[in-house]
């Protein structure tokens, strides 16, 4: 980034340069998957044809390359929901405009194994960030292209996997129902882990809510999310387990996608139908 004067408002260089990622138009695929972790980039781009770094400043790591001879990238969001804007914002100023997160998380459900993968359909906007977007009540959904490329790389991988409704905090200990320093806890997280099972939330995380957010409020993005389980909360159980899977299904997943969109043939939404043409 240069030290003459930019814009505040929106502050890129004369060819577009990022100010947190450093990119510019060129150095990134429409397609990115979005690890929080920024040596986990190092880990997706090894499985590529190809690769490059094309840049790292602060948390934000990104690589470029090919995969199966499809074109893709990868970028670190850091931990939470700010990272996440960061990363989605600045990547679609230079022409991203697909996001798929890969991740771990914690699942509420007593059946699903460390280990095992999550692939989020929606998410419960526990977090501030996307509160900065937009009220609320509104909804922060999967698209739906993204839920079925993590379905069917799954599949074809013989991973076990399951779907379901995420939590995003923005805190990863009351805010996921864990004590602080010294035992501190309030009424509020102690319950939580009851309510949210109650409602049939799968798992917390902190990035999902959101990347679905922003993902549609700016109309033909897609974004989705599969994460490796590190912790049961039901059973207190906690192992790093699963990150080698989620990495290779979210590779995966940039394929199958990619191949969707040249089923198409023009059509705006991908169907079975496509096919029998």
């Amino acid at each position: 980034m240069t030290d003459r004067k930019i814009s505040a408002t929106r502050p890129v260089t004369e060819d577009r340069e990022q100010y947190h990622l450093e990119v510019k138009q060129g150095d990134v695929a429409k397609t990115v998957l979005i690890p929080g972790d920024p040596q986990r980039v190092e880990r997706i781009s090894a499985l590529w044809d190809e690769s490059r770094q094309v840049a790292m400043h602060r948390q934000f790591v990104t690589h470029t390359g090919k995969y199966k001879g499809v074109d893709i990238s990868a970028c670190s969001t850091g931990i939470g929901g700010p990272g996440t804007a960061i990363v989605i914002e600045e990547l679609a100023n230079v022409g991203a405009d697909t996001f798929l997160r890969v991740g771990s998380c914690a699942t509420l459900k007593e059946d699903i194994d460390i280990g095992d993968i999550i692939i989020s359909t929606s998410s419960v906007r526990l977090e501030g960030t996307s509160k900065q977007y937009v009220r609320p009540e509104y909804p922060a959904a999967a698209s739906y292209e993204a839920i079925l490329a993590f379905v069917e790389a799954a599949e074809s991988l013989g991973l076990t996997y399951h779907l379901g409704i995420s939590a995003s905090t923005d805190s990863f200990y009351l805010g996921q129902s864990r004590p602080g320093f010294g035992g501190y806890t309030q009424s509020m997280s102690e319950t939580l882990i009851q309510d949210l099972t109650k409602a049939n939330v799968t798992n917390f995380e902190m990035e999902t809510a959101t990347l679905f957010t922003l993902g549609n409020i700016y109309d033909g993005f897609r974004t989705g999310a599969a994460c490796a389980v590190y912790a049961n909360r039901v059973k207190d159980e906690f192992a790093v387990k699963g990150e080698n899977d989620v990495i290779k299904c979210g590779n995966e997943a940039v394929k199958t996608l990619s191949e969707m969109d040249q089923e198409k043939k023009g059509k705006k939404y991908w169907n079975r139908k496509l096919l029998r043409k």
